[in-house]
């Protein structure tokens, strides 16, 4: 058995706390940067991408502060991701924290895809 490592990463945004939070928190949002697509039936979340797809429920969340989600899979260890939306009152920027786990040989590349991913969702702000 792989054991999965925790690591937390931290991304600056300069938006409101409900724009991030529906952007981390609705299909639509998730769609525009985590996946190709994402359907949802109630708290489980289909996520799509070239080729695979994975399937997680929605365990805990507060509105415009965080979400977390349970991978539906079929390792035997449960693991799942979260993401936090943090004020930074000195930049007035947002933080989001995201916490994962990867096994010890990918992750640097689990850290390299999410900083991929986010800079999609960094763009959106941007625009």
């Amino acid at each position: 058995m792989n054991i999965l490592k925790k690591f937390t990463l931290e991304y600056g945004f300069k938006t409101t706390p409900k724009l991030l939070y529906t952007a981390i928190s609705t299909p639509e949002g998730l769609s525009r940067w985590f996946a190709d697509m994402v359907n949802t039936e109630e708290d489980i979340y289909e996520f799509k991408w070239e080729g695979s797809e994975q399937t997680a429920q929605l365990v805990k969340f507060k509105e415009n502060e965080f979400v977390q989600f349970l991978w539906l899979d079929d390792s035997e260890e449960e693991h799942y991701f979260e993401m936090q939306i943090q004020n930074e009152p000195v930049s007035s920027e947002l933080a989001l924290i995201i916490t994962d786990y990867a096994e010890e040989a990918d992750l640097d590349f689990s850290q390299r895809l999410w900083d991929a991913q986010v800079k999609k969702l960094q763009r959106l702000f941007n625009a």
